[in-house]
């Protein structure tokens, strides 16, 4: 994915640096003019150029004088999936993201970028992995290598091609490792924040930690999945079933080879020749309401079934997500050479 600080440019520069820049973007032609604080000004293409040359502007002149002053852009602080698909559908390829100062933190391309989606992430990494040891002895689970990348790098990457960008990983065992492995790296506008356990706290009690979610709904997922999951798709589920928290599940069939006999009283009422019961598991990824969080008791132990069978009791909206991409959970041995052997063909 391209660099979004490659898109921007400064209100003083040349007219000359600025055509130099366009070249070097080439199918990504667009550049974000800010002042000296990051904030949008306007946007600059070539037809921008080329209009204010036949208009009689001169070459030296400020860049301020060529820019459009009215751009799409997306405002951090306050958008919805259904504008951000409305944008994509009306062929805006790069918008600039802002935030509350009109400061640039991100550009979006439709280019890399499947969607933009407003949700937070919750990465569940804390575990110890001690299915996998001696592997996990020195390296904790999520950064082990899958092909040629940590299986935390495919989700985080995975999603990041939905457009999130403020991510929180919960780490214990071997946490610093973690932070290490993204300290390294340029983010490129994604946020990490690190929640740190001090003891275990199930599969979900870290998010009693975080006080500063961005949005008002959370994604949160184990950080041993490798998965093609849609989640776009996901989201517009939860959102479309006005839901309070949707699991992602795990279609699993059951063929019985014989005839299954229904039963009153031992009288047969009907029977079923040869039937397929199909059973959802819970796959590990799930979207919650924000204020639903406030529910989990802080820094205490709690998995992410409590939320579910908290929801339930409450008369809440509670809904199933059936996967129909590529879903692995990475927990075995076995399933880690799967892993090894699947990833050649996956579109990750």
């Amino acid at each position: 994915m391209r660099d979004y600080r490659e898109h921007l440019v400064h209100k003083e520069d040349t007219l000359k640096e600025a055509l130099g820049r366009l070249d070097k973007l080439a199918a990504d032609a667009i550049l974000f003019v800010v002042d000296e604080e990051s904030r949008l000004l306007g946007s600059l293409t070539d037809g921008d150029v080329r209009r204010g040359l036949l208009q009689g502007k001169g070459i030296e002149e400020k860049l301020v004088n060529y820019i459009q002053p009215h751009p799409k852009s997306v405002n951090k602080a306050n958008y919805s999936l259904p504008e951000i698909i409305k944008l994509r559908e009306q062929n805006f390829k790069v918008l600039p993201v802002l935030d509350a100062d009109r400061q640039i933190v991100n550009v979006i391309n439709f280019r890399f970028q499947k969607s933009y989606l407003p949700l937070d992430v919750l990465v569940m990494a804390g575990g110890r992995g001690s299915r996998l040891q001696p592997m996990t002895d020195t390296v904790p689970k999520p950064l082990l290598k899958v092909g040629d990348k940590a299986i935390i790098d495919h989700n985080i990457d995975r999603l990041s091609a939905f457009g999130i960008d403020d991510f929180h990983i919960s780490v214990r065992y071997l946490g610093e490792q973690l932070e290490d492995h993204y300290n390294a790296k340029d983010l490129n506008g994604t946020k990490v924040n690190f929640v740190w356990e001090e003891k275990a706290l199930g599969t979900l009690g870290a998010a009693s930690l975080i006080e500063d979610f961005h949005h008002d709904y959370v994604l949160i997922t184990n950080s041993d999945i490798l998965t093609t999951l849609d989640y776009e798709d996901f989201f517009l589920d939860f959102l479309e079933k006005e839901a309070d928290m949707a699991v992602a599940t795990i279609p699993y069939q059951v063929n019985v080879p014989y005839a299954v006999m229904e039963t009153t009283n031992h009288h047969v009422v009907s029977f079923k020749e040869k039937p397929t019961y199909t059973y959802y598991s819970n796959g590990g990824i799930y979207i919650v309401k924000k204020e639903l969080l406030k529910k989990i008791p802080k820094n205490s132990f709690y998995n992410a079934t409590d939320l579910m069978e908290s929801v339930i009791e409450d008369g809440g909206e509670l809904v199933s997500y059936p996967i129909r991409q590529y879903w692995l959970d990475i927990g075995k041995p076995e399933d880690f050479e799967k892993a090894q052997a699947d990833i050649k063909h996956l579109n990750l």
